[in-house]
């Protein structure tokens, strides 16, 4: 069998099919054999070239002119961000010397102080924290970037500063914002995230609400000490250009103080830079919903005092004014501290008009026992009319029955005694002698001309029924009597008590008055200044 060609009619390639033993091979079929051996080397080196491509992921179609102008394409930010990023480690200190330190300089721009919470003493304020350091490694000639001087890069692809609040109220899960931070072609970095911080400041209440808080934020590396990193209060201080203000609170200064602090954890010195922010509360809130519904009930338990004690409305008058004192204590009490440090001044003033005011109660119980002491038909003491005298003479009152003579209870029975006597044994003419105030030696008649009279008059029945009708006519003229000292003993009682409600009045006036100019004027305005206004702490 003769082979004459590559391939044979099936399309098999001549290497696969070997001629039986002792079969020639044609000469065509040779030279296809020799001319496969020799491209063997070839196709090997383009299929190992083409697996090498496919492992890499990229087969370069593109020619190196395509590969020049897409260069040309990039822009200066691109290929200044490519050159600055090749080799940037944001894990390591940005200084080439280990024994430099990073200056970072830290100044605040207050925007909104959003709550001071007295209870909890946590002072919640919204700032821009702007930062600024030294960035060795992101340093370029800007004459290469088409005179690029300021580049923004995020911030998260730079080293930054462990700044951190020291007396935060967080728990440090939030973070900063992530603002791009501006690099200057000489390696300065500027940061200047927004934060809402939530320090704790020390609230003293004890001239509530005419207080001044005195509140601090401070800020420092926490990680590195001042070998390292060293933090520095710019000569800008803080930036009140976008600051809005609160409605509870003024804002009078806020200063920045730099300090440098050895901790007993550690024996190096950990720098840190403190800013004070100085509050004063707005007191016209407090003065319309707190100062002036007490002042009006303090009024209220002053004119309890003109009521008069037999209408039985002082007592609950004083009260229900107390009860009302009693709301108001609650209601500061609930946003006041769980603290005994310090008391409120206002929760002073609440406590000393309460107290007048049971006082009050208390007074109004004793007038009126005052009032109904006369029934018991008891004259007042000596000692009382005397001190009734002067407190009306006090209060330009007229006295119309208390005086300094006694109603005489004991001398008006021995005269209705000696009087009953008399009637009894006489003919009338005693009768005559007491009304015309005479004495009986007057109409005494002789033994001689006295005797015949007395028996005629004792044998008449007329004489009798004179005597019976005198004797009760007397009874009356004595119960009447004695129904008028009653109700004059009353009267004298019941004067008694206007004249010491009157009294009470003018203390309870002036006390309450005295209580409140001094508690809620003076004090408040000459209170001292050692922890709070423009003294700060060094």
């Amino acid at each position: 069998m003769t082979y004459i060609g590559c391939y044979n009619s099936t399309g098999t390639h001549p290497h696969s099919l070997r001629p039986p033993h002792g079969t020639q091979i044609s000469r065509g079929h040779h030279e296809c054999l020799i001319m496969m051996t020799s491209r063997m080397p070839l196709t090997c080196a383009m299929c190992c070239i083409l697996a090498l491509f496919i492992c890499a992921g990229s087969i370069p179609f593109v020619d190196a002119a395509d590969a020049n102008s897409s260069q040309i394409q990039l822009t200066d930010e691109q290929r200044l961000y490519k050159k600055l990023m090749n080799n940037y480690d944001r894990n390591t200190r940005p200084v080439f010397n280990a024994s430099h330190p990073v200056n970072v300089n830290i100044s605040i721009s207050l925007t909104q102080i959003f709550d001071v919470d007295e209870k909890n003493q946590v002072l919640t304020t919204n700032i821009w924290l702007d930062q600024s350091w030294m960035d060795e490694k992101l340093i370029w000639n800007p004459s290469d970037y088409n005179n690029l001087t300021v580049l923004r890069i995020p911030c998260t692809n730079i080293w930054l500063p462990d700044i951190v609040l020291y007396n935060s109220a967080e728990d440090y899960t939030g973070g900063y914002m992530e603002a791009l931070a501006m690099v200057s072609f000489d390696g300065t970095v500027f940061w200047p995230p927004i934060v809402k911080f939530r320090s704790t400041c020390e609230i003293d209440i004890t001239y509530y609400p005419f207080d001044d808080q005195l509140c601090k934020m401070k800020f420092g590396s926490w990680a590195y000490d001042g070998s390292q990193v060293d933090v520095f209060n710019t000569t800008k201080g803080v930036d009140l250009t976008n600051f809005v203000q609160n409605g509870e609170w003024e804002l009078i200064s806020v200063k920045s103080i730099r300090h440098n602090i050895q901790y007993p954890c550690c024996s190096e010195m950990f720098p840190d830079v403190t800013f004070w922010i100085h509050l004063k509360r707005r007191t016209l809130y407090y003065t319309y919903n707190v100062i002036i519904p007490c002042v009006m009930l303090s009024i209220l338990t002053m004119v309890g005092f003109w009521i008069r004690p037999e209408s039985g409305e002082k007592v609950s008058l004083g009260l229900t004014v107390l009860l009302a004192f009693s709301v108001f204590m609650l209601l500061i009490a609930e946003n006041m501290p769980a603290t005994s440090n310090f008391v409120p001044l206002i929760g002073i003033y609440l406590t000393t008009v309460m107290a007048l005011t049971s006082l009050s109660v208390i007074m109004a119980v004793l007038t009126s026992n005052i009032n109904i002491r006369g029934f018991k038909e008891v004259d007042l003491p000596r000692w009382l009319r005397a001190v009734i005298i002067i407190g009306a003479k006090i209060n330009c009152m007229k006295l119309a029955y208390v005086t300094k003579a006694d109603c005489g209870m004991h001398e008006d029975k021995e005269r209705y005694h000696q009087m009953h006597t008399t009637f009894s044994n006489d003919s009338g003419c005693a009768l005559i002698d007491y009304e015309n105030n005479s004495t009986k030696q007057k109409c005494e008649m002789t033994d001689n001309a006295r005797e015949p009279v007395r028996r005629e008059a004792d044998l008449s029945s007329d004489t009798w029924l004179a005597r019976e009708i005198l004797s009760r006519l007397q009874l009356l003229v004595d119960k009447e009597e004695e129904r008028e000292r009653a109700d004059l003993l009353c009267k004298r009682w019941m004067e008694a008590a206007e004249v010491i409600d009157r009294c009470l009045f003018w203390v309870f006036i002036f006390g309450t008055v005295f209580s409140t100019i001094i508690l809620l004027v003076v004090i408040p305005t000459v209170r001292p200044y050692e922890n709070h206004g423009n003294l700060v702490p060094s």
